[in-house]
């Protein structure tokens, strides 16, 4: 192979050889012997070209034909070469060129003693090249950089204060006149001629300072917050100390509240500084657990075991306690005191707003009934801040008792006892609370209630006859209401001595207990019943037997001095 990838055989001429002159690429121009060749040209002209008809085989599938130039193999001496491989004449290879003989001689260059090798000068014009692989001439160029640079100082934008690899800083961006473009050509003072720019340093400090006060601020972030978290997680709560300060405040306690809503509540009005301080009080405290929902009364700032202590001081829950078996009349009188209002007020504002405080439907439109409500002021604890008004606090109480019956279901189990509905079965009720003194005789107590109200009974012909009727219409609490003659003389729907019956409306708030004994009483054929003292109550089925009983009762009450 030779240096241009083909086999070895002749090259062809170029279009602008001195030896050769134009002839023209394209076999438009005959071939015409330069001067230079002397007397020599006339041998060849009338020489046959052995290889004139064979076509040449060109770059780019292209054929070149030229009947009469003269770029065929050459011949010696004016014989054809015959088998032997010809020489170097400049013509393209045709690949038909027979191989030369084994010990043959190469013949020799035919121009070699005609003239200078133009071809080995370093003036020479390099080989030619075929029509589809010759390339322009290049332009000129600016001049190149000298070879020798001096070593540039490496720099980063951020602390150089301009842009990666020599380029333009920021004071070039707004040049209108494009002097940063001359600058990266070798104009002004860039980096291929001229002084060599000034190093940026004014910004180098201040950004490193504000890098430094980001890091000590992360890093005393992170401590921050770390210790933060131990306080959290090992640290004691914050906790005020002492009995706090001399300013006091009102704080409600809800119904069922556990520890962390109470500790909430008491940190939102000021008294305690932290949750976690004060259910580890009250964890510590042996009676921590029993603290009530209502009112308190506290100081702001205390510490944590100050505040459990003060919230099981019952004196200072401002609570307003029921209790069982009480009548409308005393509750009204306990509202007035605790809202500090004027006697009777209460008692005014049930009478006229009966019917806005969320009595059932059941619970309205009976005759003869003293007081609507009556019954429906449940007995419980109930939180009155001051300033309330009586509504709200009996809107509390009424709103208790729905609860409570509707656990027990009164408004269904009342016709499986006789019963005409619920109304009838909370009378029955009130009349157990208020006549049974213990609560270990509710069952048969509610029994002979059940007795006496049958029509066809022969011992009460149907009338209940309870003293606690008369002292209901009385508006008093007394074992002597009187003889039974001059109890049947009373005029009023309440008088269980003159009417058959229930009276017209619960004569009592009665507990869980009680109704519970109206719903479910002790099985017995009992009419009477009287208490001795309180561990013995008892029960009779005649009224003979009953006067006997009577009788020990006195002598019991004469031994108390009663």
């Amino acid at each position: 192979m030779t240096e241009y990838g083909r086999s070895p055989g002749s090259e062809p001429w170029h279009p602008e050889d001195p030896a050769h002159g134009n002839q023209g690429w394209e076999g438009q121009q005959a071939y015409y012997q330069q001067a230079q060749y002397g007397n020599e040209q006339a041998q060849y002209e009338n020489q046959q070209d052995p290889y004139q008809q064979q076509p040449q085989q060109g770059y780019g599938e292209q054929q070149y034909h030229a009947p009469q130039e003269y770029h065929a193999q050459q011949t010696y001496a004016g014989q054809p070469y015959g088998g032997q491989q010809p020489y170097d004449t400049g013509t393209w290879d045709t690949g038909q060129q027979t191989a030369m003989p084994y010990g043959a001689h190469a013949p020799a260059d035919p121009y070699g003693a005609q003239g200078p090798d133009l071809y080995g000068t370093p003036e020479a014009y390099p080989p030619p090249q075929p029509p589809g692989q010759r390339r322009a001439e290049p332009e000129p160029g600016p001049p190149q950089e000298s070879a020798h640079r001096e070593p540039e100082e490496e720099s980063h934008p951020f602390f150089s204060d301009g842009a990666p690899d020599g380029g333009p800083d920021d004071d070039h961006d707004d040049d209108p006149d494009g002097d940063a473009g001359s600058s990266r050509r070798g104009g002004g003072q860039g980096r291929r001629g001229g002084k060599p720019q000034k190093k940026r340093k004014s910004r180098n400090g201040l950004a490193c300072l504000v890098v430094a006060l980001v890091m000590a601020g992360g890093a005393g972030g992170v401590g921050y917050v770390g210790y933060q978290f131990w306080q959290g997680q090992f640290g004691p709560a914050p906790d005020f100390t002492g009995e706090g300060t001399s300013e006091t405040v009102q704080v409600e306690i809800p119904k069922g509240a556990g520890g962390y809503e109470i500790a909430a509540l008491l940190v939102e009005h000021g008294v305690v500084k932290s949750q976690g301080a004060f259910v580890s009080a009250q964890e510590k405290n042996p009676r921590g657990k029993s603290i009530q929902d209502g009112v308190y009364t506290l100081k702001k700032g205390m510490s944590a075991a100050s505040a459990v202590e003060a919230m099981l001081n019952p004196e200072n829950r401002n609570a307003l306690t029921i209790p069982e078996g009480k009548r409308s009349a005393y509750i009204y009188a306990e509202i007035d005191k605790k809202l500090e209002l004027k006697p009777g007020t209460t008692k005014s504002v049930a009478r006229a707003k009966a019917k806005t405080l969320g009595l059932p439907e059941w619970a309205t439109g009976h005759p003869d009934v003293k007081d609507p409500l009556e019954g429906f002021l449940f007995p419980a604890s109930y939180p009155v801040a001051k300033g309330a008004k009586p509504e709200d606090v009996l809107k509390k109480m009424v709103a208790r008792a729905n609860a409570e019956y509707g656990k027990l279901d009164i408004e269904n189990k009342a016709a499986s006892l006789g019963l005409k509905g619920p109304w009838e079965l909370l009378t029955v009720a009130s009349l157990v609370q208020v006549e049974g003194k213990y609560k270990h005789d509710f069952d048969k107590v509610s029994r002979v209630v059940y007795n006496r109200l049958k029509p066809n009974n022969i011992e009460t012909v149907g009338r209940l006859e309870f003293d606690s009727t008369i002292n209901y219409i009385k508006e008093e609490s007394t074992l002597d209401v009187g003889a039974v003659s001059d109890l049947r003389k009373i005029d009023d729907p309440y008088n269980t001595y003159d009417i058959k019956g229930l009276t017209p409306g619960p004569i009592s708030n009665p507990g869980v207990d009680a109704i519970n004994s109206a719903l479910k009483p002790t099985p017995g054929p009992w009419y009477y019943f009287v208490s001795i003292n309180e561990d013995k109550t008892v029960f009779s089925v005649t009224n003979e037997e009953h006067n006997r009983n009577v009788e020990q009762y006195e002598k019991e009450r004469e031994k108390s001095g009663q």
